[in-house]
């Protein structure tokens, strides 16, 4: 790749950059966004320059970077998200609650804010409040947990190691909306994951209406966790 010429201007530079991102090819991007910057120091370069070097795990640059971004402008509620998902990559994920709390304040009809924040509580162990967040996500955008492409200026947090607990929390939402097919989709899916609490569901208050089915039930007393492999020895 060839480096980036030194008269180009801030808005080819930061295209370049943005092109370069979302083929993923994130160190010739930050060149970009970079040279953009020694032209004009803005908010919003900081912010992609941060965003290429978290995909590239280079975690405490890239939260210089985000913080940089919050130091141009207090109110940019991308940076204050984005810094979270440097914060839970960190594993600080009290951090990472807090910085995602700061978006939600500032731009509440983001639905990747709000399912940032419920993987950072569940990661503080708080279900209740991991279910909620999870569940405002869903009613702003039905699809917030699908991919996402990587040329964004928002990073949303693929799931999380914790995809069986993740699971069982979106089982409940779906429980509580009466949606019998999807809530027994997901509790499936919490126990191939093996989530060791799926039987729960025969108590929680979320599946309340759900059990006064019987074959929903024998479903649930059905499941049975997946088998452990067995150690093969060479």
């Amino acid at each position: 790749m060839a480096p980036p010429s030194p008269t180009a201007s801030v808005e080819d530079l930061e295209n370049e950059g943005d092109r370069l991102r979302a083929r993923k090819e994130y160190l010739d991007a930050i060149d970009y966004y970079r040279e953009a910057i020694k032209k004009v120091d803005s908010a919003a370069l900081h912010n992609k320059t941060g965003i290429a070097l978290l995909q590239l795990s280079r975690y405490p640059e890239a939260r210089k970077e985000f913080e940089r971004a919050l130091k141009l402008d207090k109110q940019y509620a991308d940076a204050h998200n984005n810094l979270g998902a440097t914060y839970y990559q960190m594993r600080r994920y009290g951090a990472a609650a807090r910085e995602y709390q700061k978006a939600v304040k500032l731009n509440a009809a983001k639905a990747s804010f709000h399912s940032n924040l419920g993987y950072a509580q569940l990661a503080l162990k708080d279900m209740d409040k991991a279910t909620k967040e999870f569940d405002l996500a869903m009613q702003i955008d039905p699809h917030v947990f699908d991919p996402q492409p990587s040329g964004g200026i928002s990073i949303k947090l693929a799931s999380s190691g914790d995809r069986a607990s993740l699971n069982y929390v979106i089982a409940k939402m779906y429980g509580q909306r009466g949606d019998v097919e999807n809530c027994r989709l997901y509790l499936s899916k919490a126990n191939e994951d093996g989530y060791p609490h799926v039987k729960d569901a025969l108590r929680d208050s979320e599946f309340a209406e759900l059990r006064k089915d019987p074959e929903f039930v024998n479903f649930v007393r059905s499941l049975k966790p997946p088998p452990v492999p067995e150690n093969v020895n060479n």
